[in-house]
């Protein structure tokens, strides 16, 4: 931050008029810097995995060994009659051998078990290998034929003629991990008695399941096949809102007991908490089932007896027995246990690790490698811009209309110096300054839409002066010379999250660089239940944030682009008073419905490169930094598809396949329960 700066901020405001020449003009954004791997191979859908038959299937010994005593079903009847089949020629490292141990951890304490009535086991990969859903989103960064998920619990579905309906065909004679039939009852009870009842803390409700205010509707048609109905033509959009979390398909045969609707003894809030932390196993689709929980400790999964996909040489999968997550209070203790060897797998996203495991990678006894994504880990500095939301009186209202104000949003970007904030965070080619809007990253990005506002600190100067600030009384603040605030320093507050170390480090930046243009800021750190009533109640002025998933695959979440529900952006939410657009808003919302409903890639593409032109353009939040996601993996895992990103779709759990992972047996590591598999009530 250079001292010369106060000396043209005062020669500036000496200025009665400024002059165009005074502002620095956008210039071309350039294109990132590769970092790591080659080109990631692609595949058709046909060419990843089919459902069908196979002349014969095999299992673990020690699985076989539980059939010949009678404690399971042949191998033959725990499957469906169309199991899913990985191909081996999709593989990277092609078909996999038994045994082996995955050794994760997990940040966040396990809250309970019905993840259906929104409780967390934990994330970090916890609540991803629970849950099985209607269609597969993570792995689609692998597909070359479409921009869709992969085929799931629903092998297949067909649109019909006129483009209204979606018939979905599920997999035929699926088990949960006890035994019990899977069919189209438990995606029906998840949708008439999870997703639309309004009692249930689902993640999605009725209001996220309409288009324009319409209603979708679901129905049973038989009991392998459920039909879709929209208000649209062809929204594939939706396709991916039936997937993890947004359609976590329910056990009926566990959760109707213990719904108010079928027992009138039971009521929403037991409902909600009946599945407790240590109450296992607990029924699942998934590939692992979790059997032991040490509360706040230690957490097994074992392999699920009845997982219903296999390879292509009829091998039951997961190749993997176990899964383990050591329990901690933040992600550092992920990073900090994959460096040192106890742990597997860590997502680097805190640029200001990147050095420190970078270099433990290439020493001789390091047990993980580092696989780098595309540019999805971007940071911005949000102004609110909502006009009434929060606002409790007229200064309030002022600083409101301030942010609303292009210039002043323009002054704020000239002022930010990404790449100065991006090497205080880590040194090398692992950051630059960032244009804000759709991530270069993105399958969508188109480089010539980004217009880019360059740091120039003089051209800060000049457009604060052309609003009228003036540093009246020389402290090297300046004042406001009209208004409510008549006289007193131009004083922003700014928020950052205590859960991500990197936005208070930036934060802290923005705080110098704000300085030496004249602008006050008061920085506070929140944790986040504080940042989230701020947020929600719009008592915030501007923050710095990472990006939502919505500016990395947009398709998957078009309706957080604009302002087209009341809760997205969080920078323009919607309170009791109905929501003031700016004009350019306006023109997003209009951009954004038709690329929701447009079928066409390269029409969608089109679409948001006009819309990514307007964000921009109009700084509809200040760029901050660009980076990219980290995946840190165990060198002894094989069949980890080339090039997984640590979160594009997804998240890394549901971007490896963790069920077509495996380690050579010179390379497997003891298991902490070998031999157990979920025991449930019904088959004791």
């Amino acid at each position: 931050m250079k001292k010369r700066l106060f000396l043209i901020f005062a020669l500036v405001l000496t200025t009665v008029l400024v002059s165009a020449q005074d502002i620095a003009e956008p210039v071309p954004y350039p294109p990132g810097q590769a970092i790591g791997g080659g080109e990631i191979p692609t595949f058709s859908l046909d060419e990843i995995l089919y459902y069908g038959a196979l002349d014969s299937y095999n299992e673990p010994e020690w699985i076989a060994e539980l059939v010949a005593a009678g404690e399971l079903p042949p191998v033959e009847e725990r499957l469906p009659e169309n199991p899913q089949v990985i191909l081996e020629s999709f593989m990277s490292t092609g078909i996999g051998q038994y045994g082996g141990v995955w050794r994760d951890f997990s940040g966040i304490p396990t809250e309970g078990w019905n993840l259906c009535a929104g409780q967390t086991q934990g994330w970090y990969g916890v609540n991803a290998i629970y849950d099985e859903s209607l269609v597969q989103s993570g792995p689609a960064f692998l597909r070359n034929d479409n921009v869709e998920p992969l085929p799931n619990l629903a092998t297949d579905w067909e649109w019909s003629e006129d483009g209204f309906q979606l018939t979905m065909n599920l997999i035929r004679g699926a088990k949960w991990s006890d035994g019990d039939d899977f069919n189209a009852d438990d995606v029906m009870f998840t949708w008439e008695h999870v997703i639309l009842d309004d009692n249930v803390n689902s993640w999605t409700n009725a209001t996220t399941w309409q288009i324009n205010g319409e209603p979708i509707t679901l129905e049973k048609v038989d009991d392998d096949t459920v039909l879709w109905t929209f208000p649209v033509e062809r929204p594939v959009q939706r396709l991916f809102d039936m997937d993890f979390l947004s359609f976590t398909v329910c056990p009926e045969h566990v959760y109707a007991p213990m719904h108010p609707a079928f027992n009138p003894d039971s009521d929403y809030q037991t409902f909600e908490t009946f599945q407790v932390q240590d109450d296992l196993p607990v029924v699942s689709m998934g590939p692992w089932v979790p059997v032991e929980y040490r509360i706040d400790e230690f957490l097994v999964f074992r392999r699920n007896p009845y997982y219903w996909k296999v390879d292509s040489a009829g091998n039951q999968l997961p190749y993997l027995d176990e899964v383990t997550f050591e329990k901690g209070t933040d992600g550092i203790g992920r990073t900090l246990g994959t460096l040192a060897g106890s742990i597997d797998h860590t997502n680097l996203e805190n640029p200001q690790t990147y050095v420190e495991a970078v270099t433990r990678a290439q020493e001789d006894d390091a047990h993980f490698y580092i696989e780098w994504g595309p540019e999805t880990l971007l940071y911005n500095i949000n102004l609110n811009l909502s006009a009434n939301l929060g606002v409790e009186s007229e200064a309030d209202a002022a600083m409101r209309e301030l942010f609303r104000t292009f210039d002043f949003r323009r002054a704020i970007q000239h002022s930010v110096d990404g790449d100065g904030l991006g090497q205080s965070l880590v040194r090398g080619p692992f950051t630059r300054a960032f244009s804000g809007g759709i991530a270069p990253g993105s399958a969508y990005y188109d480089i010539d839409s980004a217009v880019y506002y360059p740091y120039s600190p003089e051209s800060a100067v000049a457009l604060l002066a052309s609003l009228g600030f003036e540093d009246t009384d020389g402290d090297g603040v300046v004042n406001w010379t009209s208004g409510p605030l008549e006289g007193e320093n131009l004083i922003v507050s700014l928020f950052s999250t205590q859960a991500d170390a990197a936005t208070v480090s930036i934060a802290e930046g923005l705080v110098l660089l704000l300085q030496d243009v004249g602008i006050q800021v008061n920085h506070r750190t929140l944790q986040g239940p504080a940042y989230d009533d701020a947020i929600d109640g719009g008592t915030w002025e501007m923050t710095v944030d990472r990006i939502d998933q919505a500016y990395t695959t947009p398709f998957t979440r078009c309706q957080e682009l604009a302002p087209i529900n009341n809760q997205t952006p969080v920078w323009h939410i919607e309170g009791s008073e109905p929501r003031v657009l700016l004009d350019f808003e306006v023109e997003m919302v209009d951009l954004i419905n038709q690329f929701c409903l447009e079928p066409d890639f390269n029409a969608r593409k089109e679409l948001l490169s006009r819309y990514n032109r307007l964000y921009t353009e109009n700084i509809y939040t200040v760029g901050g930094i660009a980076s990219r996601f980290g995946l840190a993996l165990a060198k002894r895992f094989e069949n980890v598809p080339v090039g997984t990103p640590p979160f594009y779709y997804e998240w890394t759990w549901s971007n490896v396949m963790g069920e077509q992972v495996w380690v050579a047996p010179e390379n497997q590591l003891a298991q902490v329960l070998p031999g157990v598999i979920p025991v449930h009530d019904e088959m004791e």
